[in-house]
């Protein structure tokens, strides 16, 4: 028994194990509620009575999506920085605290219509931050404890468990939505409360050999990167929303000013960073080639991949679920059960590239990755509208391998060329990157596919309407309705054309078999199928280009420097509280 006991205490040969399973569990859990939500949107508000697509609601649809992410991509870096100042484990337990209290709070909901609605989202809000605080820190937790050469493996495992966790979420939400909406957020709690208990009792700081003076805290750095990638991502959230006749609220006032303000912002944040003593950024790390060609590359694909669940899901639930006899209202489980072999691919595939990485270093395996997920996107591209399943299947689960062979040797890469006493940073920096690029591409293929129907898909309505005999005034009307409005309706699972229709009066005076035609399955998927098919050829041609920035850049990221493997257990130690040695700093240079 003490021989256990002995084995699981920090520095023991267990305790990295210990570290992994913890931090693993804490990633996949945030990850997961950061997708679990999207599924079950329609039982949520239908639960707190709540028609998210009558006018003036729209926002808290988007909130409900895009909230959570926001709040991740702009504190993960200031989170980090802190854990580097007052202790990494002593940040990401309480971030387990937070995360968990935040879940208990959002499934009392007392409230109804949109003040339920914004009771959700400000506890959203919460959960985000803890959630934050357990991304910002696992990472640089694992680099602490783990040897130079099993990095890539426990990295690889941790950032997998990361991005499954996005689209187990998704199945999971689903599954538990039909059961009862609190449920969504009822499961993080005894995982939350188990996970707090475990990350208090076994983890702990990683013994320095000096106790470094504990630089002052960079405010003007925090306040001016928090507020301008912030305006820069609510701006982003906004655009998307119809304004004054535009599809798109991309020329409202506000939405420039936001993106304008920004802007500036971030750019007196470098000046700053420039001229502190103990910057929230550690700009000095870019001039590591590992790190930057690492971070160019994570920030392209993460990009590419966040849009690709949101289009996947629409096309899924708008077009290809109710052509093969599903129900709208049925869709969103389906969705989320025909997405599966996506997170097979990663699951298969990171941890294994992981370990390879240790062994043959991050270049070939990231570059290869990268280059599999432009194929994937390439093969989509080329796909009808209404596919053979097999043929869908097979290109979203290579993109899934292509996801899980870039991402562990990427991260591996990256945390390995940071030095131990800002690991912390590093990591928030890492993750900054890729949550980003997550809630940038939301806004980015929304904005193209809306673009991509703009031309087409209200022509479409109207004929069509016409045809199936509902006045022309009336066909006219639905037609000019932006875009947003149906791609919106198809992820909630509704019937993007009686839902567009129950306010007008006009299907009561349609005869019997019109009624039929226009609120059954296939008449909205065959009006949309031209101008949807438009639209993925120009986003997944996007994506594909920001797989192929992904390969280059990650080829720049220099050669692998094999690490010595004997020894290298017993020197992890010394590696979490010192200085990282010269040769480590620099690989990838």
């Amino acid at each position: 028994m003490r021989a256990l006991a002995a084995s699981s205490a920090p520095g023991g040969p267990r305790y990295k194990w210990v570290v992994l399973a913890n931090t693993t569990a804490a990633v996949f859990m945030a990850a997961l509620d950061g997708s679990i939500i999207l599924i079950a949107l329609p039982p949520i508000f239908l639960g707190i009575d709540l028609d998210p697509l009558a006018p003036g609601n729209v926002s808290y649809l988007l909130w409900m999506i895009m909230g959570y992410r926001l709040v991740q991509a702009v504190l993960v870096v200031p989170l980090g920085r802190l854990g580097d100042m007052f202790g990494r484990v002593r940040i990401y337990n309480a971030g387990f605290v937070v995360f968990t209290v935040a879940s208990i709070l959002l499934s009392f909901d007392p409230l109804r219509g949109g003040s339920a609605a914004m009771w959700l989202i400000g506890w959203r809000v919460l959960q985000a931050i803890g959630g934050s605080m357990l991304a910002a820190n696992s990472a640089a937790i694992l680099t602490d404890v783990f040897p130079a050469d099993q990095r890539g493996l426990a990295l690889g495992i941790n950032q997998v468990a990361a991005i499954a966790g996005q689209f187990i979420g998704l199945v999971a939400g689903g599954v538990l939505a039909v059961w009862d909406w609190r449920a969504v957020f009822w499961v993080n709690v005894p995982v939350g409360v188990f996970g707090t208990i475990w990350a208090y009792l076994k983890l702990r700081e990683p013994a320095r050999r000096e106790q470094p003076e504990r630089a002052p805290f960079d405010w003007w750095g925090n306040i001016t990167f928090a507020v301008g990638l912030g305006a820069i991502l609510i701006a982003v959230t906004e655009g998307l929303q119809p304004y004054r006749g535009h599809t798109m609220g991309w020329t409202k006032p506000t939405v420039l000013a936001m993106l304008i303000g920004g802007t500036a912002l971030l750019v007196a944040f470098v000046a700053i960073e420039r001229r502190f003593t103990a910057p929230m950024f550690e700009l000095a790390l870019f001039r590591l080639r590992a790190f930057t060609a690492g971070n160019i590359a994570g920030l392209a694909v993460s990009i590419a991949r966040g849009g690709l669940q949101f289009v996947l899901i629409i096309w899924l639930q708008g077009i290809w679920l109710p052509l093969h006899g599903y129900d709208f209202e049925d869709t969103p489980l389906w969705a989320g059960i025909y997405l599966l072999p996506l997170t097979a691919g990663i699951l298969v595939a990171g941890p294994l590239s992981g370990f390879l990485s240790d062994r043959f270093g991050a270049r070939g395996l990231s570059t290869s990755g990268a280059l599999v997920t432009v194929g994937g996107y390439v093969g989509l591209m080329l796909l009808p509208v209404d596919f053979t399943y097999w043929t869908f299947a097979l290109l979203i689960a290579a993109i899934g391998v292509g996801s899980g062979m870039f991402a562990a040797p990427n991260s591996a890469s990256i945390m390995s060329s940071v030095p131990a006493a800002v690991r912390g940073v590093g990591s928030g920096m890492r993750t900054t990157f890729q949550n980003a690029g997550s809630a940038l591409s939301i806004g980015v293929f929304f904005s193209l596919m809306i673009a991509g129907l703009a031309g087409s898909l209200p022509g479409a309505f109207s004929s069509g309407l016409s045809a199936e005999g509902v006045p022309a005034d009336v066909a006219q009307q639905v037609g000019a309705l932006p875009p947003v409005a149906s791609l919106f309706a198809a992820v909630l699972g509704l019937n993007p054309v009686e839902h567009l229709l129950a306010g007008t009066g006009s299907l009561d005076l349609l005869a019997p078999e019109h009624q039929a035609t226009i609120t059954g399955r296939e008449f909205f998927p065959h009006l949309i199928s031209a101008p949807f098919q438009d639209g993925l050829v120009v986003v997944f041609g996007v994506s594909a280009a920001l797989g192929l920035i992904a390969a280059v850049a990650s080829v720049l990221r220099g050669a692998h420097q094999p690490q010595p493997q004997p020894g290298a257990v017993a020197t992890a130690g010394a590696e979490a509280g010192g200085p990282v040695p010269a040769r480590e700093t620099q690989v990838g240079q």
